[in-house]
């Protein structure tokens, strides 16, 4: 009789101590990304994302809102609570070039509605074409683009990004016919690339780098001021002397205005600890094909300010209209 009567008093208070439980446990953490999954932005995202629970303590939740160069991710993150359980991680084309491009179609701006939280990855774009064309080097692309009038183009993951205004300045600086094809994600992209049905791409090199070194299409530059330390044998467009400059595209994370500066430490500190981890870098640079970056909030703020004064003249002397 006694064993019984103390069985039911452990039982009664393991069962009230069971909805306290339940309650202790942190709500998960979402990372709002507004590209497709298997893309690079979702890849770099995923590969920092599988290790934040470990550090924070928190589940965390990729979220994929794919659609218009992640402005619907960024409306969503908008209209998200600021209560530190929901980031945006985007491109540095989804702030920048969305503002400039987009102005009169978004209902936010980048600088007074989002805080940097930290940025983790930098890559250079760059241009590749179908091994089939012939094509060596940015010169030959060049020739080949004016002896083949209207055969001439390149894709682009989408229109009205950093990809896409590198194009039209490629054509500018070598005067010759490039319209753009858009295509919704880089995957398309690169399968009719391989294929021989658009002449040239414009792109992070993740899904590139492993055709080029397959040999079924070329890498034939890329748009930074420097050479990748990654991929140290694909010359810049400036050492084949054509002065396009602009293309370090990079990948970052921000939290709606009025989240709480705890929480958007906590996790700019997180990310900083992340990019410590040697598989974490592994991902990035060797499969991924990008390099890990981290910068805090305060340095991603000031680049991307930068971005924006640097592209706004450029954007408006092209001409191009958003649709």
């Amino acid at each position: 009789m006694k064993l019984s009567r103390r069985l039911l008093v452990l039982a009664s208070a393991a069962a009230l101590t069971l909805p306290m439980a339940t309650q202790a446990q942190p709500k998960p953490i979402r990372l709002v990304v507004g590209f497709p999954p298997g893309g690079a932005t979702d890849a770099i995202t995923r590969a920092v994302a599988d290790k934040l629970p470990g550090v924070l303590g928190q589940p965390v939740i990729v979220d994929n809102k794919p659609g218009v160069g992640g402005r619907i991710a960024a409306d969503l993150v908008l209209g998200a609570p600021a209560d530190g359980l929901t980031f945006m991680v985007a491109p540095n084309a989804t702030p920048t070039f969305q503002m400039l491009v987009f102005k009169d179609q978004i209902k936010w701006n980048s600088l007074r509605d989002f805080v940097p939280v930290a940025s983790f990855a930098s890559y250079p774009l760059g241009m590749g074409v179908p091994a089939t064309l012939g094509v060596n080097n940015v010169r030959e692309f060049v020739e080949w683009a004016r002896k083949n009038p209207g055969k001439a183009s390149f894709g682009t993951p989408g229109t009205g990004g950093q990809n896409h205004f590198l194009g039209l300045q490629l054509a500018k600086a070598t005067n010759i016919d490039l319209p753009v094809t858009p295509y919704k994600g880089s995957p398309p992209m690169v399968t009719d690339l391989v294929g021989g049905h658009v002449p040239s791409a414009i792109s992070l090199l993740d899904g590139m780098m492993a055709q080029h070194r397959a040999g079924k299409i070329k890498v034939i530059g890329v748009f930074t001021k420097e050479r990748s330390p990654l991929m140290p044998d694909i010359p810049t467009f400036a050492e084949q002397g054509i002065d396009v400059t602009s293309g370090e595209g990079w990948t970052g994370m921000w939290a709606k205005t009025g989240t709480p500066a705890a929480e958007v430490q906590r996790m700019e500190k997180a990310i900083a600890q992340v990019l410590q981890m040697p598989e974490v870098k592994d991902v990035l640079s060797q499969r991924l094909m990008v390099n890990p970056v981290f910068r805090n909030g305060t340095q991603m703020d000031a680049l991307q300010r930068a971005e924006l004064t640097h592209w706004e003249p450029i954007i408006k002397a092209s001409g191009f209209k958003a649709e």
